[in-house]
């Protein structure tokens, strides 16, 4: 059965993490699309409860389900609260997730199982109940990985090892539902470095404050990627040509992107710039909300050509066609224009021709003009030195 996704104007969209960063970005991009219905999910009940009234002041309804990803009760509140407001949602997006950063000998055991909890089996919980619904209703799974599921970054390594189990997890679901025959698209959403409070919620053991490593891109590219998978069907959409050339390094050399992260992975990911203490630390509970961006400086990357030419690929393969043609225009050019020099060339001017004289002893003798060099055949006479 082939997957079925309405225009965006015609969905509910569950999205989890709604509080801040992308998951913010995210709805905002969904209600000035005109979606017809937003669950917002997160667990700063404030915040969530404010940034629903605030979307819903057009023409599409929000609504605030306070809830922890990390249990299943929650997720099954999230679905059943969907259905009984709107009669159901098609397209779910997976968002919620906290972050470590420090060794991993000074990170407790507890702390790596709770990222887990909500990086993963949150994920894994909440695919499972969306799929379940949108069986039979059809729709989209978005799942927001990480760049970092290609390839771990020193100092976080949790975090890390939490995005490539949900790239495993998620191409599983969408193995198992294509073989099941279900109407659902499953898409994974790999972001590089986004500038958001992410930095700021981490749960942090080092001893500066945390940063992403450059470049940071705009967390609306996110967004911008997950509203267009909410309706054509993708398998994966990276944003950032600089996280993927990290992955795509991975891959090619292992050892040496594993010495430059050992060389700049501290520098990279601390900062001296003060951050929001408020916001410090959501590991266990919600901490203050309702940011899209971080505090840091520096202005984040606005464009993706990466992400652009995901979401339009034939439009970039016209491009690139147009582009190989005028180049290969030019070359043939060059190339035609040397080839008439050549034929048109001068000919060698003729070797000297000696003339015929007559001399005075009655034989016909071939005398040369002053100035004459004489020149022997091979073999002719004693060689003369080289100098």
């Amino acid at each position: 059965m082939p997957v079925r996704q309405k225009p965006v104007e015609e969905q509910v969209v569950v999205i989890t993490g709604a509080s801040s960063g992308i998951g913010l970005a995210t709805a905002h991009m969904f209600a000035s699309r005109g979606a017809k219905g937003l669950v917002l999910v997160a667990r700063n009940e404030e915040a969530l409860r404010k940034i629903a009234g605030e979307l819903s002041r057009g023409g599409t309804r929000a609504i605030a389900v306070p809830a922890d990803v990390s249990k299943h009760e929650d997720i099954e509140r999230i679905a059943r609260t969907a259905i009984d407001t709107f009669g159901g949602f098609d397209t779910w997006v997976n968002d919620a997730a906290v972050a470590l950063y420090g060794s991993l000998d000074k990170i407790p055991m507890e702390d790596q199982r709770q990222l887990f909890e909500v990086n993963y089996w949150g994920v894994v919980d909440a695919s499972l109940v969306a799929a379940e619904h949108l069986r039979q209703r059809g729709g989209t799974i978005i799942n927001v990985g990480s760049v970092l599921s290609e390839r771990a970054m020193i100092l976080q390594t949790q975090y890390s090892a939490s995005k490539h189990a949900v790239k495993a997890f998620t191409d599983g679901l969408r193995m198992e539902l294509e073989e099941q025959g279900a109407p659902v698209a499953v898409t994974l959403i790999k972001p590089s470095s986004i500038d958001t409070p992410y930095v700021e919620h981490a749960r942090n053991y080092l001893d500066k404050e945390t940063a992403v490593p450059p470049p940071a891109y705009d967390p609306h590219l996110v967004a911008k990627a997950i509203v267009f998978a909410a309706e054509h069907h993708r398998r994966e959409l990276t944003i950032g040509f600089g996280g993927w050339v990290i992955g795509a390094m991975g891959k090619v050399a292992p050892r040496m992107l594993d010495k430059a992260m050992e060389w700049t992975g501290y520098g990279s990911q601390t900062t001296n710039q003060p951050e929001r203490r408020e916001m410090r630390d959501n590991l266990y509970r919600a901490r203050e909300d309702g940011d899209v961006y971080s505090s840091l400086p520096g202005e984040p990357r606005k464009t993706s050509l990466l992400l652009e030419a995901q979401l339009h690929p034939f439009a970039t393969a016209a491009v690139l066609a147009g582009i190989g043609a005028v180049v290969a225009s030019m070359l043939f050019g060059s190339f035609a224009a040397g080839g008439r020099r050549t034929s048109h060339a001068k000919r060698p001017t003729p070797r000297y021709q000696p003339t015929m004289r007559r001399t005075g002893n009655g034989h016909d003798k071939r005398t040369m003009g002053p100035g004459h060099v004489s020149q022997r055949n091979a073999g002719e006479g004693r060689p003369q030195p080289r100098h």
